[in-house]
């Protein structure tokens, strides 16, 4: 959505295709950081965001075992010193409602992309199925993967991944929230087990961490061991727990992280989580795949506006945006392997305070530098002029 904004501002015939009829999805990421809320801002969008239903987190709390660590955002250079946590399909609707001001640009709903259009090897357009069933085509000059993590076109495409594997998986749920209880962002780990509660104004949005491939085995123990481990770990959750009637209200995040190693094919690029699946870790994904989309329209816009795309012109955006990703999935994998895994490999609690809390607690340059890498992260994108207004 963001893409088919910018290359419309500059006069790009752009199409959009959603499988679904809206953008009603549960838990999925929510998270609208510093340097997006930037990029909104150099879209002439703030106003619209400020009007969306939304809560401001200026902080990051966790505990490991009984040592607490605080990440203060409002040491962030420029003017957002904070976290924005919106629906996403609010942010989605209010970016569709900005690009369908732009004569160019056409979103089709109810449209489900099944297979690449291809003429030579090169990716000519995309088949795709209409709300009534029926199957139709559409030519492209060039065709932008922005499926996910389970990417029909780059299946389709045989694009290599990479995998770096993940020790666990996460179950999304909700828990009513008083004004009394804790704000913002908090997270704890002890007791084999890892926790992390979002601020929604009304009510928690918690990721609970379970070990990779362990769902159908923790589900068949029951709602009330699930319960009795939420407990464990956050007892002044238990008069809250009620809520949770059955496992029916606890989705299952496969949580992976990989990349492709070539980003594109002749008429076709891969930008997002198509082309590289990010860890819910500091809730980055939609950021990451939000500057993708920046960057591909400065890099592209001219080059369509010509009809003289070029897989050089395709190879720019994944130069651009290789080195953001594998830094930050680099951190995750750290996360990953030599906290998290750790942290919820059995049932025995954390033991004094680990040795990499310390270090944050002792330091306030390293809060700094985990603020920054989580609110703007490396390589930051800023918004074309011909995108401004």
């Amino acid at each position: 959505m963001m893409l088919g904004l910018l290359l419309a501002r500059a006069g790009v015939d752009v199409t959009v295709m959603e499988k679904h009829e809206d953008f009603l999805r549960d838990f999925r990421g929510d998270t609208v950081h510093a340097s997006t809320l930037r990029l909104l801002d150099e879209l002439g969008l703030a106003d619209e965001f400020a009007a969306l239903p939304h809560r401001m987190i200026e902080g990051l709390t966790f505990r490991a075992g009984e040592t607490p660590v605080r990440v203060d955002l409002t040491t962030l250079p420029g003017p957002h010193k904070h976290i924005a946590l919106v629906p996403q399909w609010d942010f989605l609707e209010m970016l569709a409602r900005a690009a369908e001001k732009e004569p160019t640009f056409t979103l089709l709903r109810r449209c489900e992309v099944v297979a690449p259009l291809t003429d030579g090897g090169r990716v000519r357009g995309v088949v795709y199925r209409r709300a009534d069933g029926t199957t139709a085509k559409m030519r492209a000059e060039l065709t932008v993967a922005c499926d996910g993590r389970a990417s029909t076109l780059r299946q389709a495409a045989g694009v290599r991944t990479r995998s770096f594997g993940a020790p666990m998986d996460v179950w999304w749920f909700r828990l009513p929230r008083e004004d009394t209880d804790p704000a913002g962002l908090n997270g704890v780990f002890d007791a084999g087990r890892g926790m992390a509660l979002i601020d929604r104004g009304d009510y928690y949005q918690i990721a609970f961490l379970i070990q990779k491939g362990s769902d159908a085995v923790l589900r068949a123990e029951g709602i009330e061991a699930f319960r009795g481990r939420v407990t464990t770990l956050a007892p002044w959750l238990a008069p809250k727990l009620d809520a949770l009637a059955s496992f029916d209200d606890v989705k299952l995040l496969d949580v992976q992280l990989n990349r492709v190693r070539r980003w594109y094919r002749d008429g076709l690029l891969l930008i997002g989580d198509a082309a590289h699946a990010m860890s819910p870790i500091g809730g980055v994904g939609i950021n990451l795949a939000v500057a993708d989309a920046v960057a591909a329209g400065r890099i592209l816009a001219q080059p369509l506006l010509t009809h003289s795309v070029t897989t050089r012109d395709l190879a720019r955006v994944q130069v651009r945006r290789w080195l953001p990703t594998a830094l930050i999935q680099g951190v995750q994998r750290i996360v990953q392997n030599r906290v998290i895994a750790g942290a919820i490999a059995d049932d025995a609690p954390i033991v004094g305070t680990p040795r990499a809390v310390r270090l944050v607690n002792r330091l306030p340059l390293l809060r700094r530098i985990a603020a920054y890498g989580v609110a703007i992260g490396p390589l930051p994108e800023h918004v074309p002029d011909f995108a401004r207004r």
